[in-house]
């Protein structure tokens, strides 16, 4: 290490103790609670998603006691302004009074579970009536509705084969969490420095284009267990194609006959600046022609950034599309949505009374005893009858709100000659991780000074979203916590110009 390494990592050492100690005594109660129930409470937001050792005295989650609109309480009396708002859940804020009424409503009549509610019919309608989807059922996680999705698929096909793409995250069961090979990790570094070469106008430009014909001829679908405890036989029956790259629907031809689904996260909540409207549209035509079933995971954009979700914002029908989040209203909810030659293998399809008819569809499993819970069907139906009360209007305020905050950020960053990019879609933004240079430790404190500044967000994450609960000094006081949070970052020496 030179003497300048050595200044450099002394000066960090000196800043992060000095954070550390600032921000530990602004939150002391939460870390006791931590340390207090660790030997009981298994829990993966005691750690963070990015535990190092350079920060592990920060690595514990902040204890909320109280939340409403836009703001949370926490243990120590902290109020901040939430951008983490559920992990996207309240689009109109902690807590709306037309939720809170519903609730209260609903509780005065009972919490009657195993038996048809009432309000399965009308929520159903509500969401046809949004998304244009022909037939619906509910779950409780979005976990449990892509794994319904995907069975479906299967059992209208009968192939085994589901198409997946990186960075793309559809829940945590074996099935899904699965990445592609090292060497497919590796190859698409080589493209990024390709392309980065290519514009530079260098003379290794003008061999960029033949090298990237190659390693894109030489996509390698095979994937394998993302995580410790997933045997590699669940990967198996997964192909995982890179999102965006034509070449993935070459891939999709060549395995035609065995593949039930393409499972899709329109815009990737991990890398929500590519948004591949013309690829959408090249994959739906493909899937159609072939046969197999196109799923849209709506997770995050369903009810976002259009009553219609990313289907109507990208002009895209999906085969089946799975909801959660917003459509909730607050409560855990789930749904699977779809054309009804797929719904139909939950219920066997259409028939009549007074007549001969009869189920004529073959079933698969579903099933589940909180899928239909009173509470979270009367939150649901009055959030959705608020979202078709406002109108698209709602979205585009909200939407126009998101791209200001986003454009002003990216402004300011370009004028400092910080490389650093800003993106959304809907009311989601975040740092573009393709498009900016920030360590991975920057990244990791970024979220911890934004908590500093009475900004609520998960550690380690990097963006949050916008409610029509945030006002406009809401937002303006997130913009400068952002901007000063990166320029104490750059003064600390964790990140360069």
């Amino acid at each position: 290490m030179t003497a300048i390494q050595q200044e450099q990592k002394n000066s960090q050492q000196e800043y992060l103790q000095t954070f550390i100690q600032r921000y530990t005594q602004r939150t002391q109660t939460s870390k006791n609670l931590a340390q207090q129930y660790r030997p009981v409470l298994a829990d993966k937001t005691s750690i963070g998603f990015n535990f190092s050792p350079e920060i592990k005295e920060l690595c514990y989650p902040i204890a909320v006691e109280r939340s409403s609109g836009s703001r949370l309480w926490d243990v120590d009396g902290n109020e901040y302004i939430d951008i983490l708002m559920g992990l996207g859940i309240n689009l109109c804020g902690h807590n709306p009074l037309f939720v809170q009424n519903a609730i209260a409503e609903q509780l005065q009549r009972g919490m009657h579970i195993g038996v048809q509610n009432a309000l399965a019919g009308e929520v159903a309608q509500l969401i046809s009536d949004l998304t244009g989807m022909e037939r619906v059922t509910f779950s409780n996680t979005g976990t449990e509705a892509v794994m319904t999705a995907v069975r479906i698929a299967r059992a209208a096909t009968k192939r085994p084969k589901i198409a997946i793409f990186t960075n793309s995250y559809h829940g945590h069961f074996d099935a899904v969490l699965v990445r592609a090979t090292r060497t497919e990790y590796v190859k698409k570094g080589i493209r990024r420095i390709i392309a980065h070469k290519a514009e530079s106008g260098s003379f290794f430009g003008k061999l960029a284009q033949p090298i990237q014909a190659n390693l894109a001829a030489n996509l390698n679908p095979k994937a394998v267990p993302a995580a410790t405890g997933i045997p590699d036989s669940a990967a198996c029956d997964v192909l995982i194609l890179e999102y965006g790259n034509e070449r993935s629907l070459d891939i999709i031809r060549k395995h035609r006959h065995e593949l039930a689904a393409v499972l899709v996260e329109p815009v990737q909540s991990r890398h929500p600046e590519l948004q591949p409207r013309e690829f959408l549209h090249q994959l739906r035509e493909i899937t159609q022609q072939l046969g197999i079933v196109l799923i849209f995971d709506e997770m995050v954009t369903g009810f976002r950034i259009h009553p219609g979700g990313a289907q109507a914002w990208f002009g895209v029908q999906a085969d089946i599309a799975t909801y959660s989040k917003i459509v909730g209203g607050g409560l855990p909810l789930a749904v699977i949505a779809g054309k009804a030659s797929y719904m139909d293998y939950i219920d066997g399809g259409q028939w009549r009374f007074g007549d001969d008819s009869s189920p004529q569809i073959p079933t698969t499993f579903f099933a589940g005893t909180f899928c239909k819970h009173p509470l979270a069907l009367a939150a649901a139906r009055a959030t959705l009858q608020h979202l078709k009360t406002q109108g698209i209007g709602l979205h585009e305020q909200l939407n126009q709100r998101t791209s200001q905050l986003v454009s002003d950020l990216n402004t300011e960053m370009k004028n400092q000659g910080i490389v650093i990019k800003f993106t959304s879609f809907g009311s989601f933004f975040a740092i573009a991780a393709s498009q900016s240079a920030i360590p991975p430790i920057a990244m990791n404190l970024l979220s911890y000074h934004l908590l500093a500044k009475g900004i609520h967000l998960r550690q380690g994450d990097k963006g949050g979203f916008l409610s029509t609960a945030h006002t406009d000094t809401d937002i303006h006081t997130i913009k400068q916590a952002w901007i000063e949070s990166i320029n104490e970052l750059k003064i600390g020496g964790f990140m360069t110009d």
